[in-house]
């Protein structure tokens, strides 16, 4: 994956290391050895967690995709949909990688369609070791896919995208849910 770090993502990580640091000084001058190792412990989490939210809070304020114009095709030939698009860039900062998340969600049970088998599949311990396979049996309700749309995006940048995947035959009125991820 690519991810492109930025002055907040290295100020984050400094702040964190100067935290550290002086946690480790502040250990050395202890005499007692029991109280050292604690001290250093209690700085090093401290300074892990500190740096997990920081890079975390970095990334969902500076990186900042927006998705335009999203049309959908099922091309009833070949049993595929088409998803496009246009992933913009709206943050003030280069994003390494756009992943674009696609889920479709089969609306029979909502109407009350529901079949016995269509939630719950019984298994027995011995299917595990006759070779038989649940997933291969069983239809899933909701799929998810997930396709990088868009690599190296500067500031104000748009890219167009096109992505195909196969539609389950047995879906009905179907529910689409999109989500874009910036890394």
């Amino acid at each position: 994956m690519i991810t492109l770090f930025n002055a907040w993502h290295y100020g984050i990580l400094v702040i964190t290391f100067i935290i550290l640091l002086s946690g480790m000084m502040v250990a050395f001058r202890e005499h007692n050895s029991k109280i050292k190792v604690q001290i250093i412990f209690s700085f090093l989490l401290v300074s892990t967690v500190i740096a997990g939210f920081g890079i975390f809070a970095v990334y969902k304020y500076t990186k900042i995709a927006k998705l335009y114009k999203l049309e959908n095709k099922r091309n009833l030939s070949t049993e595929k949909i088409m998803y496009s698009g246009v992933v913009k860039n709206e943050g003030n900062y280069e994003i390494g990688e756009v992943i674009f998340e696609i889920k479709l969600v089969n609306k029979g049970h909502v109407s009350g369609n529901v079949k016995s088998g269509s939630f719950f599949k019984p298994s027995g311990f011995f299917d595990f070791f006759s070779g038989e396979s649940i997933s291969a049996k069983s239809k899933p309700q909701q799929v998810i896919h997930e396709f990088v749309v868009a690599r190296n995006l500067r500031p104000g940048e748009s890219q167009d995208f096109r992505v195909y995947f196969d539609y389950p035959p047995y879906f009905s009125s179907v529910s689409h849910f999109s989500k874009l991820y910036a890394h």
